[in-house]
């Protein structure tokens, strides 16, 4: 079997399109110690950083498999960001709180459970609102 294609992009490119249809402003949360990122580090806080991503703060915006780019202000200087798909933790609705929070590792899609790993444990699933 070959190997997938990790669902966090999708799922990021899902919730973001979910979040403008509903008027609401998405934010990402990133891992700001990841390889490939490029983020103004003087907004890095406790090895985090959180990017509004609506198209009203960003210009040139693309979701793609490998990250998310745009263009975006900070304190009154352009800046290109690039944030690799992986290095996304969450995804969040400034206004709501709602979004969705991923875990550091996909589970196998050789595990033939939902949960991932140990067949005999029940899959751990929650309930996103």
């Amino acid at each position: 079997m070959t190997e997938t294609t990790s669902k966090r992009p999708y799922l990021i490119r899902a919730m973001h399109e979910w979040m403008m249809d509903n008027d609401l402003t998405p934010h990402i949360v990133v891992d700001a110690e990841a390889e490939g990122l490029a983020v103004p580090n003087q907004y890095i806080i406790d090895g985090k950083i959180v990017l509004n991503v609506s198209y009203a703060a960003t210009r040139e915006l693309a979701f793609d498999n490998d990250a998310v780019r745009f263009e975006a202000r900070f304190s009154g200087v352009n800046h290109e960001i690039e944030v690799p798909a992986l290095a996304v933790m969450g995804i969040y609705a400034r206004e709501t709180g709602q979004g969705m929070i991923f875990t550091d590792e996909e589970p196998s899609p050789n595990t033939g459970t939902l949960g991932g790993g140990d067949t005999s444990a029940r899959p751990a699933l929650k309930v996103v609102k």
